[in-house]
This record gives structure tokens, sequence and C-alpha cells, in this order.
């Protein structure tokens, strides 16, 4: 069970990491689908209608796709990236099948 290349979700000890591009004012809190940065690497395209002051895009961010995913907000820590628009996330999953479902979730945005 492995992510496409061409997927922002990886399989991580205990979970799955997700590389994103957030767009605060976006005008829609929304995943757009993936998009590649400079080198190639695919990153899930998300906007979301907060503004990046005092933290408000990242938790509309991990609110958005906590829904998404249907999991726990606290499952999804943003590890790096927090003043950045471009993000690594690490998202907790207790059961392979939740495992499963997000990674083909992502491979299928690709």
């Amino acid at each position: 069970m492995a992510a496409s290349a061409a997927s922002p979700v990886s399989v991580a000890d205990g979970g799955i990491r997700v590389a994103v591009r957030l767009t605060p004012r976006g005008g829609s809190n929304k995943v757009h689908g993936v998009a590649f940065d400079a080198e190639g690497a695919a990153l899930l395209r998300v906007s979301v209608t907060a503004p990046p002051e005092d933290g408000k895009a990242n938790a509309a961010l991990v609110k958005l796709l906590a829904k998404e995913w249907r999991v726990a907000k606290s499952s999804i820590t943003i590890l790096s990236g927090h003043q950045s628009r471009t993000k690594l996330l690490s998202v907790r999953i207790a059961g392979d099948g939740d495992r499963e479902r997000i990674v083909n979730w992502g491979a299928s945005l690709a």
C-alpha cells in the first residue's frame, strides 16, 4: 500500500505525511487537487477563507482536512511550514483501514 509518485500523501510510522500548498483568503475552504513544486514534488493544493494571521489559516486547514478525512483534528500536526504556504503535515492513524483510505484518497487526486 504505497502512494503513487504523483501523490502528496505518503505512508509514515504511525500514520501518513501530507505535503500541502495552502492559499489563505482563498475565497473558499476547498481541496483543489495536486500541484507540483519546482523540484517536481507533489503538493496538495488547498484554499481556506481564513487570513494568514495568528494561526487562523493553519487552524482552518486542519479543520478542513480532518473533516475531509474523517479523523480527529488533534490527530493532524503541522510538522513544518507554520508561517509558509508550503507545509508538511503528519496525521496519526490508528487503523490500517483509515491509513489506506486516506492514501487512496491522495492517489485519486493525482
